[in-house]
């Protein structure tokens, strides 16, 4: 028996020999397009593969039960969105922290955490970009003048990052980072809107 989001499908499961055939079937009977698969049961177990085509070893004839839930690509979107929120306020308190980090003279603890802080800044902007590709907000004002901040700050702080100017650093992360971090939620807001026009 197949389920697809709660409603029974029937592709003569005897046909097939493992379970990814069986995925394979459903990609090619155009099931999940413009969706995104975000639970798998089998025999009424939680699934999900530990290595690529682990469901390749699994054995039809194992199998009672397969049942899928999916959700449409624009609301996962807008559900990336309201996650987003949560990472601009992550980003503003690590830019405190490596702020304070660095007035206390606590120079090792505030470079590790100042990497961490940019790492989460390089997939924050990842993300955004992929969803600005697929859901608009090209030449969006806010996006324009948000991510041209991002890019001149950042290239001051590594200029003074070179030069080991910590209370510099502590003061750009306090003074300028945190007032443009709080601009993104601007921008998230700007991309919710238009993924809802592309849903309607």
């Amino acid at each position: 028996m197949i389920i697809i989001d709660g409603k029974q499908y029937d592709i003569g499961v005897q046909n097939f020999e493992n379970l990814e055939q069986v995925f394979d079937k459903m990609v090619e009977d155009g099931h999940l397009e413009d969706r995104i698969v975000t639970d798998v049961m089998i025999n009424q177990e939680p699934f999900t593969e530990i290595y690529p085509h682990q469901a390749e070893d699994i054995d039809m004839s194992e199998v009672e039960s397969v049942e899928i839930v999916t959700m449409a690509t624009e609301d996962m979107a807008v559900e990336i969105t309201l996650e987003l929120y949560k990472v601009v306020n992550l980003m503003s308190e690590g830019g405190k922290r490596v702020a304070t980090l660095f007035r206390q003279a606590d120079d090792a603890e505030a470079l590790e955490t100042y990497q961490d802080l940019i790492d989460v800044i390089r997939n924050f902007l990842n993300m955004i970009g992929i969803l600005r590709d697929e859901y608009s907000l090209k030449d969006h004002p806010a996006y324009l003048e948000s991510a041209e901040e991002f890019n001149s700050m950042f290239t001051e702080m590594s200029s003074v990052l070179e030069n080991e100017d910590w209370i510099l650093l502590a003061d750009l992360l306090e003074y300028e980072f945190l007032p443009a971090v709080e601009k993104w939620k601007k921008v998230i807001k700007a991309l919710r809107d238009d993924i809802r026009m592309v849903k309607k």
